[in-house]
């Protein structure tokens, strides 16, 4: 039997290249392995658990649908959609809850963090909110979930949940999964963290220009002079040298330990690269934007498609419960 896959991003902007490299890379590695059935969503639900605008909500979950078709996500072999056209999810949401203490939610590292980045914002939904992305997983009883490790305390989540749902109630989902794919962990281009599109300054997008990749690269914080102990700014330097010009990056390292490299020949050669890699994708996004209709029936049928998987699900759950 094949194994179902289920990954989303945050609708809060258009994809970039920490979600191209760290994300859909890997999603599209699945989505061609016939072991695979897989589920890529917009998570525009997950998205209103922090500030956002509502336009912008309503633009940006469309947006990401273009980019995840650009990058190569086919609607003939993924299901895509969108979070909030499948209501199953926050309904599933619910009722996972009613086995999750407001104590465990509460101690979890991500929502501490969430708590200092929004401290005028720490509503119920963002306290829910693994309780929201256990529901997405357990909706399709998804066993691995490719995700950043970052997520991990998440998915611990999720399968104490599964757990107490299958004790509780004999439901029968599984425990899922975390799946490593390559290039996982983007860093920022502020030299500290992984790029986000919450932290101004940290992200190339993917429609950028070349102007523009060369104007954020050269803004990494380097050192003046090179030679000695790497900070992190030099670091993250050579991590985009590693991953976009492999077979110049050790030459420039024995340049910086010889105290003779000149950072800003890395960073345009990076700067190059990387638009390079990103052209074909760029090109592709144009045809289909202009592609209303097509955009149109993918959103229709990724969420038809779902929500037939999901209803089963969420009608066992009340079958189970006494619900029904």
């Amino acid at each position: 039997m094949k194994k179902r896959v289920l990954s989303g991003i945050r609708a809060t902007g258009r994809l970039h290249l920490g979600n191209y490299l760290g994300a859909v890379k890997g999603m599209i590695e699945l989505q061609n392995d016939p072991n695979y059935e897989t589920l890529y969503m917009v998570a525009d639900i997950h998205t209103i658990t922090t500030p956002f605008e509502i336009e912008g909500l309503r633009k940006n979950r469309r947006e990401v649908i273009i980019d995840y078709l650009a990058a190569g996500l086919d609607p003939e072999k993924s299901i895509i959609f969108q979070q909030s056209k499948v209501g199953e999810h926050a309904e599933l949401s619910f009722y996972l809850s009613s086995v999750v203490s407001v104590a465990r939610m509460q101690h979890l590292p991500t929502f501490k963090e969430k708590i200092k980045q929004y401290p005028k914002n720490v509503t119920m939904a963002l306290l829910n909110y693994p309780i929201l992305m256990a529901a997405d997983i357990l909706v399709y009883k998804a066993g691995a979930v490719p995700v950043g490790i970052d997520q991990e305390p998440h998915l611990e989540v999720a399968r104490e949940i599964a757990k107490k749902m299958n004790q509780i109630y004999r439901t029968n989902f599984p425990e899922p999964a975390r799946f490593a794919t390559k290039g996982e962990y983007i860093p920022s281009l502020r030299g500290e963290g992984k790029m986000s599109k919450s932290i101004e300054g940290s992200y190339i997008n993917l429609t950028d220009s070349l102007d523009d990749i060369r104007k954020k690269i050269r803004s990494i914080p380097t050192a003046t002079e090179a030679g000695g102990e790497m900070n992190l700014g030099v670091k993250t330097l050579f991590v985009f040298a590693d991953l976009f010009i492999p077979g110049k990056a050790e030459q420039f390292r024995k340049e910086f330990e010889s105290g003779k490299l000149q950072f800003v020949v890395v960073k345009d050669a990076v700067a190059e690269a990387i638009f390079r890699e990103l052209e074909p994708f760029q090109a592709r996004r144009k045809e289909i934007e202009k592609d209303i209709k097509f955009v149109d029936s993918v959103i229709k049928e990724g969420a038809e498609k779902a929500r037939a998987i999901a209803s089963r699900t969420v009608e066992e759950v009340k079958e189970k419960m006494g619900l029904k």
